[in-house]
């Protein structure tokens, strides 16, 4: 089948996805990749970068080897064994760094030039090939406020425009639980397998946190177009209609994830990996981390978190209760139907009142008089 068939079959409610009614197995998955996350989070912690811990980078250019044993024996020697992060930048370059490094083992200026000139002579490069720069711990203390106090201010301005624009804070919160969810899984993932945490990083996370809310009101206002006279019927209840909704915007959901990590995952692997444009790296990795997670949740997550929270309001806890008793009461009469050999049409077995305007079936219709004579 092909993706245009199957969105229209999704559309029109030939097929369906059960989202909603499995959302117990979304919300499992969820609470693990959270916890183990937080765990990462609190036993390993962020390999954060030179520019939130303070300390001395050394770029070397032109080298006739991108071997790093060399850079790691010179490092050795004035910081220790563990006290140096070293990565091939490119064909030919390669960065030293000594983020985080004790004070007492924090480089002089005299210490600086005999390591510029030592890694010249390992590396074959003139020694104006190798440049230092010096970040100072202030400087970056200030910068994880920063970041901290602009997350703090996005979710708050996040929560207030959803509020407005869904009439609904219960499904605002299922939107901004979603975010953070993305956001400390994302996290994880970094503290899991050591990615170090730089600027750029923040930048991605962000942008991501943008992502996941766009594909997340994508979700939400068709789940808001199927919902907004939910309870003037008793055919369907809301969870019923959030799952239709999530059908309807399931293939837009898909489209928008492919085209959007596709050029990220190009930067990533073919940018950084094949060419070596290093200094992409870690804006590409968030982003591609990132855009997968938020495809996930925006479906997966956000959804099923504005049902469950919407369906603690009374009334609607009332409205579900009636319409699946009057389904279950539907239910039997065309089983007892079909035990006499007759059968009842799903028109004709509408339960209560819909809104004005929406269509009630074949059975609602007046019917034309057969004027063809015998």
């Amino acid at each position: 089948m092909s993706m245009y068939s199957l969105g229209n079959d999704l559309y029109t409610g030939k097929r369906t996805v059960n989202v909603i009614p499995r959302r117990k197995i979304w919300y499992t998955v969820a609470i693990i990749a959270f916890v183990v996350s937080l765990v990462a989070l609190v036993t390993r912690g962020l390999n954060m970068g030179i520019d939130f811990t303070g300390g001395s980078q050394f770029t070397v250019s032109h080298a006739k080897t991108v071997n790093q044993q060399p850079a790691t024996d010179i490092m050795k020697k004035y910081v220790g064994i563990d006290g140096a992060r070293i990565a091939q930048v490119g064909d030919s370059s390669l960065r030293i760094q000594t983020a985080g490094v004790d004070k007492k083992k924090r480089l002089s200026n005299e210490q600086t030039e005999q390591i510029r000139s030592e890694l010249a002579t390992a590396y074959g490069t003139n020694q104006n090939d190798v440049t230092s720069t010096f970040i100072g711990p202030v400087w970056g203390q200030d910068l994880s406020t920063k970041a901290l106090q602009g997350f703090v201010v996005f979710i708050i301005l996040v929560l207030i425009a959803l509020w407005a624009y869904m009439r609904n804070w219960r499904s605002a919160l299922g939107a901004i639980l979603a975010l953070f969810h993305d956001l400390i899984v994302t996290v994880g993932i970094y503290c899991i397998f050591g990615f170090e945490f730089s600027p750029s990083t923040v930048i991605g996370l962000l942008t991501i946190l943008g992502y996941s809310l766009y594909d997340t009101v994508v979700v939400f206002d068709k789940l808001r177009e199927n919902t907004e006279n939910v309870m003037k019927q008793h055919r369907y209840t809301f969870a019923q209609s959030a799952n239709r909704a999530v059908d309807q915007s399931l293939i837009r959901s898909i489209n928008t994830s492919i085209t959007s990590i596709l050029p990220v995952a190009s930067i990533l692997f073919i940018g950084v990996y094949v060419l070596g444009a290093g200094t992409l790296s870690d804006l590409a990795l968030v982003l591609f981390v990132g855009l997968l997670l938020s495809a996930y949740s925006s479906v997966f997550l956000a959804a099923p978190l504005a049902v469950t929270l919407t369906e603690t309001d009374p009334k609607v806890k009332k409205h579900t209760k009636e319409v699946l008793e009057s389904q279950e009461e539907s239910k039997r009469r065309r089983e007892e139907a079909k035990e006499r050999g007759e059968t009842i049409d799903d028109d004709a077995d509408l339960v209560g009142v819909v809104a004005a305007g929406h269509h009630r079936g074949n059975q609602a219709q007046p019917r034309r008089k057969n004027r063809r004579k015998k």
